[in-house]
């Protein structure tokens, strides 16, 4: 079996071919630059660039795969979460592929495909807790298996993805702005500042970041914003970071892992699980508790087309539906 997939729901135009046997057989990531300038996402320029690529992408997979349109059995694209106009412009061209060939159409969730990604190199074995760390999403999930998986808590306020991105916007950095902030953070003292921890003290898995960058924001109108406070800042905010998701994670952790002498993971996905020092803020918490922390491929963790076409192998190969309408706010 041959799966084509396209994931367009924020400013990542991705396109995959893959088998059943999970073989990647083409994949191309196009990233839109033009957002950089604007210090974030602009939906209409983001749907535009879409447009304007996904036409000239796919006709590349499938020159440089060998394969040919007909050879295709499933086609997929991510119909949700995200910004709508991505969401209609992905599944459309997806959806009128799958028309003209006459196969089926499988909508995929775009969490989902996030939160399954880590099954692509891993055996997980159930139950098991997924921690999801992207620009647009805080959340943890419980997994008592495939078909039942369930959110147990979630930021109620800023992702952390988009916390990096308004810190590093206050600090005079580019967007994106994890990556700007992880360099800087390097050569800073991550004691320097005190910053508060949000719910951290809460007996729930939920996340806030909001006060936390007005918190930063107000140190810098107090501050000289010169090179050795952005240093510092970012050390101390990642910091804070590390420590607030490991926090949640270890409430988790306790509740939802009640035998601990198995063999038992914590998975997670998403663009922000590429930072190091988070990394290492897990690593540190696997010599604590009997846990071990597991990633998916890197070419997985931001948004790509082939999670998308590893969910539709995975879970989802039944579930054709060529007229499910796209959502903004689809849940799992």
């Amino acid at each position: 079996m041959l799966v084509f997939s396209v994931e367009t729901s924020c400013d990542e135009t991705s396109v995959c071919i893959m088998k059943e046997d999970k073989t990647i057989i083409s994949h191309i990531v196009y990233s839109q630059e033009i957002h950089q300038k604007h210090g974030g996402v602009v939906p209409e320029l983001a749907s535009r660039a879409h447009l304007e690529i996904i036409q000239d992408i796919t006709q590349r997979a499938f020159i440089e795969s060998g394969i040919s349109l007909r050879e295709i059995d499933l086609f997929s694209a991510t119909c949700g979460p995200g910004l709508i106009g991505g969401l209609l412009i992905g599944s459309t061209f997806t959806k009128s592929l799958s028309i003209g060939t006459g196969k089926p159409f499988v909508p995929i969730n775009h969490l989902e495909g996030h939160i399954l990604s880590s099954f692509y190199n891993n055996e997980i074995k159930f139950p098991h807790l997924c921690l999801l760390i992207t620009g647009g999403h805080t959340q943890i999930y419980f997994l008592k298996d495939l078909n039942n998986i369930k959110l147990i808590g979630e930021t109620i306020d800023d992702a952390i993805g988009e916390a990096f991105d308004k810190v590093a916007k206050i600090l005079g950095l580019s967007y994106p702005g994890g990556q700007e902030i992880e360099k800087k953070a390097l050569k800073g003292d991550e004691s320097y500042f005190k910053l508060p921890l949000p719910l951290v003290k809460e007996d729930n898995f939920n996340f806030s970041f909001s006060g936390l960058k007005t918190s930063i924001n107000l140190m810098a109108k107090k501050n000289i914003v010169d090179e050795a406070f952005i240093k510092n800042i970012s050390a101390s905010f990642q910091k804070c970071l590390g420590t607030i998701l490991v926090s949640k994670l270890n409430k988790a952790i306790k509740e939802f892992y009640k035998d601990t002498s198995k063999n038992l993971t914590v998975s997670v996905v998403g663009g922000v699980a590429n930072n190091d020092y988070l990394k290492k803020c897990f690593k540190n918490t696997e010599k604590k508790e009997n846990i071990k922390f597991i990633y998916p491929p890197k070419y997985m963790m931001n948004d790509n087309a082939a999670m998308i076409a590893w969910a539709t192998i995975l879970k989802q190969t039944n579930n054709h539906d060529l007229y499910f309408r796209p959502s903004p706010r689809l849940t799992i």
